[in-house]
């Protein structure tokens, strides 16, 4: 896998985690950015390099810059963004949502390979193992007694 994908998928579709997660950066922001999807279905556009430091002065006066970075590094760490970045014909968007310059052949290489690498550990995850339920121990009444005389020792002590 050294070399970036060269068959494109065309746009890739924002879901609805997707669209929660724009609109987690969109509520901190005075007003809403085009390059962010307000609805599912909508493509998922790679940022262009910078945008954050455009983000910043768009920021409500009430909201930090901490908050409004976690809610980024989340949207853009996500699965569907590093695949519609690591297309071959994938576009870096401005604050409109405008193309700006094409992604590089690295830079879409390193998406593809995280993209890749989050599909294989959520495919892992998406299959929880079967566990047995545990039963609760069943103690006489002398048992009982002992234990919350034991309690009341233990807790003098």
């Amino acid at each position: 896998m050294d070399k970036p994908w060269k068959i494109s998928r065309g746009p890739i579709a924002a879901t609805e985690l997707d669209v929660e997660k724009a609109n987690a950066i969109n509520t901190l922001l005075i007003r809403p950015v085009g390059v962010l999807p307000a609805k599912a279905g909508e493509p998922v556009l790679p940022f262009a390099v910078g945008l954050f430091n455009e983000l910043r002065p768009l920021l409500k006066p009430d909201a930090g810059v901490t908050t409004l970075r976690r809610a980024t590094a989340a949207y853009v760490h996500g699965r569907r963004y590093y695949f519609a970045s690591a297309q071959p014909d994938s576009m870096r968007h401005d604050l409109d949502g405008e193309p700006v310059e094409p992604l590089s052949p690295e830079d879409r290489l390193v998406a593809q390979k995280r993209f890749l690498s989050l599909k294989q550990t959520t495919g892992k995850a998406d299959v929880p193992e079967p566990t047995a339920p545990v039963p609760a121990p069943v103690l006489s009444k002398s048992e009982q007694i002992r234990a919350a005389l034991l309690g009341k020792r233990n807790a003098a002590s």
